[in-house]
Parts: structure tokens; sequence; C-alpha cells
């Protein structure tokens, strides 16, 4: 049976080596990436120039351009980071199937994948040369377990020694630290300069603590209160840790401690899981003669379609956004992308709008191929299934009506997605403000809106003063746009207050009493009633009801 083993990667300049393959010019020039840490600007990662003239992570802005004026900076960005993490975890996939994520590095489960690179001692050399075609710096730990693997990679052969000398001298008196300190600058400088001997640290099968064992108990992945717990208690190093009896141990720090040791020790298991592979749906037609019509061109869309939406329908995907290549005889490649206003899987909707996306098309010598790729998918189930709460009238979501989205689809090829809006509702009381406009493809038109107690006009415009020939509340008789109105019905009052935590010029009139009020020729209007506050109280009119 073959023993298992694993291999942690460990890119300790990640977010800088990243900005060098970004900014080919960089390279060489002494790098730092800053990040803001509780509004204090400081160094996040370092290239191995600015290393080399004195710089570490953690430390102030300020403190770096201090040492090193000419220092080149770029702001941190973690997802990208992350992303180009995924992407490494992509071409790791080339050394075993078993690659996942752990944190800032890789983990790979390389059970018997040695033999295909002769050794495990070539296969960590493939491994670092790669990294190095890449302008990655990583270092390597190799053991039986996850937790082992990712301790020898970031804490061996780096200058642990030292580091413990630096424990013995926070135990001395105030009064000597200083003089030991200097001894150890004398010795060969700080702890953390010490070079590193190897990339790789290796332990060989069935020797995991022996080779974790000097290592500071920070290498069981404990949170930093653990930590200082532990070396509270004079346990520095992970073979003071295993040698305290298990109980004793979790009563003082916690069952962290214990938990990590053993997934270190391959007591406890540990899996490596990695991340299933991205679904892609794309379906690929080739000619077997140049073709440069649009007529020729739909027909090829005609026999792609069908099978993309199969696949689709059988994911529990629908398609948002689609990606059409066409491919020329002489090696360019024209590209046509299309938005739907609903996930769908009906290939006469999809071949509609993407017809209306070809218009001219520079097919040079011919075109050789045609290729269709969903580029976003989004999870669909259908009406019958969803909830009856749900299925009440008007609070349907944009899917439900297939006319419209298909509409706002056709607009869309034409206009772009982005330039239809539609009116949804908004978190306010104040009717300027109770409507938002959103993105019409990607809003439901239906709920949210306010119920039928509070009913809002469809036209509503800014206030107009009217002018009342009566005291009545609401005027029985009063003039609007320079026309005589005479009540014949009304409704109301809805009293709104404005936004005591905003100022509104708008609404510096105070309160108001809204009326919605039908004259005698049939118009019905929304007035209201300025209560008094800075401006002039009075009646004005803001909406028409249809």
């Amino acid at each position: 049976m073959l023993r298992r083993r694993i291999l942690s990667l460990w890119f300790p300049r990640l977010a800088a080596d990243r900005a060098v393959r970004v900014e080919p010019q960089l390279a060489g020039l002494p790098l730092a990436v800053i990040a803001d840490r509780r509004g204090a600007l400081v160094v996040a990662s370092l290239s191995a120039e600015a290393e080399g003239v004195g710089l570490r992570p953690g430390m102030a802005l300020g403190d770096a351009r201090a040492i090193r004026p000419d220092l080149a900076t770029r702001p941190d960005d973690p997802p990208a980071v992350a992303g180009f993490l995924v992407s490494l975890r992509r071409w790791a996939g080339r050394f075993t199937p078993w690659a996942a994520v752990e944190g800032d590095g890789l983990v790979l489960d390389i059970t018997g994948c040695a033999h295909l690179f002769g050794d495990e001692a070539g296969l960590v050399a493939e491994v670092e040369a790669g990294a190095a075609r890449l302008g990655l710096t990583v270092r390597l730990g190799l053991a039986d377990t996850l937790g082992a693997a990712w301790a020898l990679a970031r804490y061996a052969g780096a200058g642990n020694e030292l580091a413990f000398a630096g424990d013995a001298i926070d135990q001395e008196a105030r009064a000597t630290r200083s003089r030991a300190q200097k001894r150890r600058w004398e010795r060969g400088g700080p702890p953390v300069t010490s070079p590193v001997a190897s990339a790789a640290r290796i332990a060989p099968p069935g020797e995991t603590i022996t080779h974790i064992g000097p290592l500071p108990v920070a290498a069981l992945r404990l949170d930093p209160g653990a930590v200082a717990a532990l070396q509270g208690l004079g346990l520095r190093r992970i073979t003071d840790v295993a040698a305290q009896p298990r109980a004793a141990l979790a009563r003082r720090v916690g069952p962290e401690a214990g938990r990590r040791l053993d997934q270190a020790l391959g007591r406890a298991a540990e899996p490596v899981t990695p991340a299933p592979p991205a679904a892609v749906f794309a379906l690929r037609l080739g000619f077997p003669e140049p073709i440069g019509r649009v007529e020729d061109v739909l027909a090829g869309i005609d026999r792609l379609l069908p099978p993309l939406c199969e696949r689709l329908t059988n994911a529990g995907r629908g398609l948002r956004r689609l990606r059409l290549n066409l491919l020329r005889s002489d090696g360019g490649v024209v590209q046509r992308e299309i938005g739907l206003a609903r996930p769908t899987v009906e290939p006469a909707a999809i071949r509609a709008i993407l017809a209306l996306s070809l218009g001219e098309i520079d097919a040079g010598f011919g075109l050789d191929g045609l290729r269709l790729e969903a580029l976003v998918t989004e999870p669909v189930a259908s009406v019958a299934s969803r909830p009856l709460p749900a299925m009440r009238a008007g609070d349907l979501p944009a899917a439900a009506d297939p006319d419209i989205a298909d509409l706002i689809g056709r607009l869309g090829a034409r206009l772009g997605l982005d330039a239809l809006l539609r009116l949804c509702p908004a978190d306010s009381h104040v009717p300027e403000k109770a409507t938002t406009e959103m993105p019409a493809a990607f809003m439901s038109p239906g709920s949210g809106w306010p119920p039928s107690g509070r009913t809002r006009p469809p036209l509503l415009f800014p206030p107009e003063p009217i002018t009342p020939t009566d005291d009545g509340t609401p005027p029985g008789r009063f003039i609007w746009r320079r026309r005589p109105r005479q009540r014949a019905a009304a409704w109301g009052p809805e009293r709104l207050a404005p936004e005591w935590w905003l100022d509104d010029p708008a609404w510096r009139s105070g309160p108001r009493d809204y009326w919605r009020v039908e004259t005698e020729e049939g118009v019905r209007l929304w007035l209201y009633a300025a209560l008094g506050g800075e401006a002039t109280a009075g009646w004005f009119a803001q909406g028409v009801f249809a």
C-alpha cells in the first residue's frame, strides 16, 4: 500500500511576483505591495530586491521609504491575488490531479505521482523549475501529512534556530536583553535574514516527528492567542507540545493545539479536497469549405444551439451571456457577444437575439468554423417548483414573464443591456426617493412596491404651488396651471415627514398631508399641504393619477 505523501507550496512573495508579471518593467527594482491595515499603510509583500536592502513585510510605508527612497510601490489587490492563486492551482494540475488552495499557498497530494518524474526529488525539482519559469518565489515542504508539509514549507530552514535563541532572550532580565541582542548581531545578523540552504524541505516517509519536532509551535497552524498561551507555558517547539499530557494541555490552551498536532502527525485525518473543474459549455463546428454569408453562419448556429442548450438543461443552468467566435481562414477571429434578460435554454429565443448582433461580418477570405461559448450561466428552476407564497400576482421574478424578458434581450442586442433601465422600489417613504433606476435585465419589476393603501401616482413632477379660493381641506376650489378647478371627491390625508437625518432642501417646509383629489373634469391630482418649517407653507400639486 502506498504511503500518503503531501507537497505544500508556499509563495512568500506572491503579491509582489504577480505585480512584476503584470508590469514587467518592475523586474529588478525594489518593489513593495502596500496594504491598508486599520488606516495605516504597511508593506504587505516585497520583491527579493526590496528584502535585500533590509525591508520586511509589516513595516510602515514611511519607514520603508526612509530606508529606500526610490522604492517602487503598488496597491494590494487581494481579489486579484486570490484569482492568481487559483490559476496556479490549475498549473499544479500537471503534477497531480489532487491540488487545492491552502491559505496563501497550494497543497498537492502526490501519492503515486512521484515515479512519473523519477522520484520525489525529481518532482520537487520540476516544481521549482516551473515556478522559476513563471517568475515566482516558492518554498516547498514534503511530508506524510498536510500539516507537516505546511510546517516544513514555512518554518524549516528559515533561521528558526536563531529565533529560538531570541525566545531565550525574552526570559533574561531587562538590563541584559540589549547586550544579548547585540551578541546576536555580532554573530551573524538578525534571525529572519538567515539564508535558506534549500527551497525544498523533505521529510522521508515515517520520519515526520523527527523533522517537524524542532519547529516552533506556530508551525502547527494555531491562532496567535494559542501560540502565545503555549509560549507562556514554556512550550516553544512542537516536541515540547507532543510531550505534554493531552488532557492537561486541553485544559490550559483548549483542544485546538491537540487537534492540530494529531493532524500534523497523521493521527487525525485531513484530506486534500481539490476544487471541482469549472463547467465549460462550449461547442465548435468546422466547415469543409470557407463560408462568408450571414445565412450560412445562421445555419451553423442552428446546428450548435440545440446541443448547447441541452447541456445547459442537463446541468440545471440557464444562459445569460453568450459569445460567438467566427474563425477566419487567415487566422483571425470575429467575436459577437449577446446578453439575455433572463436565464434561458430556448434555442429559438437565443437565435433571434444572436441574429440581431451579427450585422456586417468581415469574413476576410472566408470562415473556417464557428464556436459558441456560454460565458455566464445561472441556476434555473421552473415556476411550478417555486413555493406558493412567491406565486402572488405582481410578485413574480422577471424570468416568469418570458415575453418581456425576450423584448429586453432583443433591445439589448441593439442598444446594450446597460442602456435599458427599469424603475424599482427604493427603501424610502419620501415620494421623490421611492424609486430608483436599475438595469432592466437584472431586476424584477413586481416585488417590493407599496401596498394598495399607499397609492402613488404614476406621474410625479416637482411640487407646483396651487392657489386655493376657499378654506376647505383639501380646497374645494383652487387654481392649478392657470385654470380654475372644482373638487368633486377627495381621499386622505396621508401624512409624510422628512428624513430627519438628511437635509433635503425640498422638504424644509416640514411634514406634509397628502390628498388624492378628483376634479369635476375628471383629473385626479395628488395634492399636499405643507405644514410649516423653514420654508413657507401652502398647498402644492405633485402628481397626476391615470
